[in-house]
């Protein structure tokens, strides 16, 4: 591959992964180009870059080549999100004569198809938790998008009679948020960690990891808090995991930045998926290994050789994620920021600044902030102590739950699991004794081990949406948040039951089931499938 000195580069999305990016092409002398849809116009993203220019949409992927064409950028982006894993819209880029800043689009598919991905990794020997039909894997079982990732398309059934609709919302969640809507089922592992392993590779074969990332704290299955390196690893761990994440790598030909995903249970691992882009939490590993990933990214798309190798890790480094949303429910806020005030001493990412509006189309994060010490307890506790100097107006944010969750003495241990916000629920007075189940793990069985009580699933917004309800004193059911209404699932005088979900609110690209706090009569619904609806707005009344 002939070697690109890249002087111009187009990120193909928003917010504050493009305006990271943004950063290091400054640093680097590239001239940077932001693109915007019709309503994100004016967004903090675009006043990071050299130029800004209007596109359709940020999935209109010939949109994006366009403006790549019209404004002489030599190189797009995809950021993550949106077109970051779509291998059409890498060999559109290639087809213009663009540099794409990822793998090729053959690797992309390999690695973003999630089955065809555990396909490749068994067969290099990387162990995988079973996909297959529902009849075939049992319940509890896990519903995903096989074109995309970031917990969209996403959905844990416990039965049959729940499958339908869950296969028919994770099919809409996926196809909004990737242009996909595939999705596949595969066998639910209750309570694992997750850890990541961060890989880099160039077009002539070499390939290595930079280590790992826990990931375990979630909610809505994206994640929260991650850090570098993982309190659950200890070194023979630690390099069967960069083997095996190598091992797929190398597998599918892959090129640039990715991260192979795993569920750790115990000292066993399975191998989830490879997401062929930069990951939201990429730096804490730029903390604890002295690298600008963007950077690396650039160089191996113009074909330079890879120039680093593996590391130790220096210190350690954490990272939450500043959201609007309801620090209870994680229901999406929207809202215009009044005052937004971030802490020094410790790198922020940011996406938006006081003034600008929080939208209802897109993600919902703020900012993040990362902090990096010597030890796993200094970067901890100045993480805690940025998040108290954190102040923020006119939006509701979890940034509650952040200082909560940062000091929580069970995350301080490192005893987190994937279940860990359903056995503490946010801003809750901490347990003075480890979670019984803290160690343990199973795959999906018909009864939980002798002795043990079944784990609580994971936090839903079925099962935390109408939290601040007072029973049969609530006559109407209310929007949590502006958003649009994709599912009407009763009628005019249906009679329906406790926790029966009556609407499916799509917002930010997640769906939210809306449910009935009580048995009730639909006395009036108030809106159709299609409308755009604020916070607040009264969606059905109900009577006994």
């Amino acid at each position: 591959m002939a070697r690109t000195r890249i002087r111009k580069l187009l990120v193909a999305n928003r917010g504050e992964i493009a305006a990271r990016i943004f950063r290091t092409c400054r640093r680097l002398g590239v001239g940077t180009v932001a693109v915007y849809a019709p309503d994100d116009e004016g967004a903090f993203h675009t006043r990071q870059a050299d130029e800004a220019v209007p596109v359709p949409g940020y999935l209109d992927a010939a949109g994006l080549v366009a403006a790549a064409e019209r404004t002489g950028a030599d190189a797009v982006h995809p950021g993550y999100g949106f077109l970051a894993e779509s291998g059409d819209f890498a060999e559109q880029v290639a087809a213009a004569r663009v540099l794409f800043v990822g793998p090729p689009p053959a690797a992309i598919r390999a690695a973003g198809d999630k089955l065809e991905a555990k396909r490749v990794a068994a067969d290099a020997g990387v162990p995988v938790v079973e996909t297959g039909p529902p009849e075939e894997i049992g319940y509890p079982l896990l519903v995903k998008a096989a074109a995309g990732g970031g917990g969209r398309g996403m959905r844990i059934v416990r039965s049959a009679e729940d499958l339908p609709e869950a296969l028919a919302a994770a099919e809409r969640e996926a196809e909004a948020a990737f242009g996909d809507g595939r999705v596949f089922c595969e066998r639910f592992v209750e309570r694992p960690r997750h850890v990541e392993i961060q890989l880099l590779a160039d077009s002539a074969g070499a390939a290595i990891h930079l280590g790992e990332r826990e990931c375990s704290v979630q909610r809505r299955h994206q994640k929260v808090l991650e850090e570098s390196p993982s309190p659950a690893l200890d070194e023979g761990l630690r390099a069967a995991m960069g083997e095996a994440a190598v091992a797929f790598a190398r597998a599918v030909g892959y090129e640039n930045a990715g991260t192979a995903e795993f569920m750790l249970a115990g000292d066993r691992f399975f191998f989830l998926e490879l997401n062929a882009r930069l990951q939201v939490e990429h730096p804490v590993t730029e903390l604890v290994s002295g690298l600008d990933l963007v950077e690396q990214q650039l160089l191996l798309a113009g074909g330079e050789p890879l120039a680093v190798g593996p590391r130790e890790p220096e210190g350690h480094a954490v990272e939450v994620r500043l959201y609007a949303e309801h620090p209870l429910t994680f229901l999406p806020q929207a809202g215009r920021l009044e005052r937004l005030e971030l802490p020094d001493g410790i790198r922020v990412d940011q996406g938006v600044e006081a003034g600008d509006e929080v939208p209802v189309a897109y993600d919902p994060l703020l900012a993040k902030l990362i902090a990096h010490g010597e030890t796993r307890e200094e970067a901890f506790a100045e993480l805690s102590r940025a998040l108290r100097a954190t102040r923020v107006a006119g939006a509701t944010t979890n940034l509650g739950f952040l200082r909560w969750l940062v000091d929580h003495p069970d995350v301080r241990a490192g005893r987190t699991t994937t279940a860990f916000l359903a056995e503490h629920p946010p801003l809750s007075r901490p347990l003075p004794r480890v979670a019984p189940w803290a160690g343990r793990w199973r795959l999906n069985a018909a009864e939980a081990p002798s002795g043990d009580p079944p784990p609580a699933a994971p936090p839903t917004v079925e099962a935390t949406a109408h939290a601040a309800e007072t029973g049969r004193e609530q006559s109407a059911l209310v929007a949590p948040m502006p958003g649009v209404v994709v599912r009407v699932l009763a009628g005019e005088g249906d009679r329906v039951e406790p926790r029966q979900p009556l609407v499916v609110l799509e917002a930010m690209k997640m769906e939210t089931p809306l449910v009935s706090p009580y048995e009730a009569v639909v006395r009036r619904v108030h809106v159709a499938e299609g409308d755009r609806v604020a916070g607040g707005a009264l969606l059905l009344e109900l009577e006994e």
